[in-house]
C-alpha cells in the first residue's frame, strides 16, 4: 500500500512576544506560534513580590522575557519555577543573577543536570547565545506553596505526562493555571518521555481545578478547552498505537498510514512518531515515564518530516 505523505505543518518565525496581562496580577509571556522551543513563561505579582514560571530557550529570547518581567517587577522575580527538564524551558535561568531563586521537582534538577546543553546540539544553526546551565536552587517532591502578597502561586507536581517528573503551576485566586508542556495549544503534543496513561490522569486532575484561564506550554492562551484538546489527541494517539501494533507496523509506519483528521492543523505533526514510540513501549509494559530512545525516535521524526523540523527559537 501506497501512503501519502503527510502536510509538513511546522511553525513559522515567530513575532515578537510580549507580557500580557491575563487576570489581575498574573501574565503570560506567549512566543507564537508555539513550535519546536518556542515556549510560553508566565508571571504572578503582588505585595511587592514575583514569581516567574519557566524561561526562555536562547540568550535573545530570555533577555527580552527578562525586560519585559522588568517592566512590571522592578528587579526581577525572586523566584523561578522550572516545570520541567526541557531546554527550552530552563536554559533562560542563566540569564537572572544570583538574587533570584531558581525551584523546581528534585527529579527535574537531575534531569538539567544530566541533559545538559544537549537540546543545542538538535538546532545548531540556532543562535542560543551565551547561555550556561543554572541548576535549580530549591527542589521539592510533590507540592509547594509560594505566595506574592495575596495571591498563592501552587506548585504541584503532576507527571509522568510531558516528561517524568512534571510540574503545574495553580493561581487559585485568579483560576489561572500554567500547564508546562502537559497542556499544548495548536501544537502536537509530546508526551515521548513521560506517559500516555499519565497524561491522561493529569489531564483530569488539572479539569478538576476547573481553570478560567490555561496557559500551556506552547501556543496562544485559552480556557479549559485547552485540556480538552490535548486530551482528545491523547486518546486519538493511544487508539492509533493500540491498531498499529496489532497491525505489526512500526511506530514510524504507523505515523505514515495515520489519518491525522481533526488534528491535520497542529504546527509539529511529526511528534506522532515520538508519541507513538512512547504508546507502543507502554503496551508492552514499560512504565510511565521510564527512559526511552529520544536519539533513535528523533531520527525518526526527521524521516517522517522529510528533513529537520524547524526550530525559530
Amino acid at each position: 500500500m501506497t501512503v501519502p505523505a503527510h502536510p509538513r505543518i511546522e511553525s513559522g518565525p515567530a513575532a515578537e512576544p510580549v507580557l500580557r496581562e491575563v487576570a489581575d496580577g498574573v501574565y503570560a509571556f506567549e512566543q507564537a506560534p508555539g513550535g519546536w522551543c518556542l515556549n510560553n513563561a508566565g508571571l504572578v505579582t503582588g505585595g511587592g513580590r514575583s514569581v516567574l514560571i519557566d524561561t526562555a530557550a536562547t540568550e535573545a529570547r530570555a533577555r527580552r522575557l527578562k525586560a519585559e518581567v522588568e517592566k512590571v517587577a522592578p528587579g526581577g522575580p525572586e523566584m523561578i519555577v522550572n516545570t520541567h527538564f526541557h531546554g527550552d524551558h530552563v536554559f533562560g535561568n542563566a540569564v537572572f543573577g544570583p538574587g533570584t531563586t531558581i525551584v523546581s521537582h528534585e527529579q527535574t534538577r537531575s534531569e538539567i543536570a544530566e541533559a545538559g546543553l544537549a537540546l543545542r546540539g538538535l538546532w545548531p544553526s540556532v543562535e542560543w547565545g551565551d547561555i550556561g546551565l543554572r541548576l535549580p536552587d530549591l527542589t521539592f517532591r510533590e507540592s509547594l506553596t509560594l505566595r506574592t502578597g495575596d495571591l498563592t502561586v501552587e506548585l504541584l507536581q503532576v507527571g509522568p505526562a510531558h516528561t517524568a517528573a512534571d510540574v503545574v503551576a495553580w493561581v487559585p485566586e485568579r483560576r489561572v493555571l500554567f500547564t508546562g508542556d502537559v497542556a499544548w495549544s495548536g501544537v502536537t503534543p509530546y508526551v515521548l518521555m513521560g506517559s500516555i496513561e499519565g497524561s491522561l490522569r493529569t489531564l483530569a486532575r488539572l479539569r478538576a481545578l476547573e481553570p478560567l484561564v490555561v496557559v500551556p506550554g506552547h501556543g496562544p492562551v485559552g480556557g479549559p478547552e485547552v485540556l480538552d484538546v490535548t486530551e482528545a489527541y491523547v486518546r486519538w494517539l493511544a487508539q492509533n498505537a493500540e491498531s498499529g501494533l496489532a497491525a505489526g507496523l512500526s511506530a514510524l509506519e504507523a505515523a505514515r498510514a495515520a489519518d491525522l483528521g481533526e488534528f491535520a492543523g497542529l504546527v509539529d505533526s511529526e511528534r506522532l512518531v515520538g508519541n507513538l514510540h512512547r504508546a507502543y513501549a507502554e503496551l508492552q509494559g514499560l512504565a510511565p515515564g521510564a527512559r526511552i530512545d529520544v536519539a533513535g525516535s528523533f531520527r525518526e521524526m526527521v524521516e517522517f518530516h522529510g528533513g529537520l523540523p524547524q526550530c525559530h527559537a
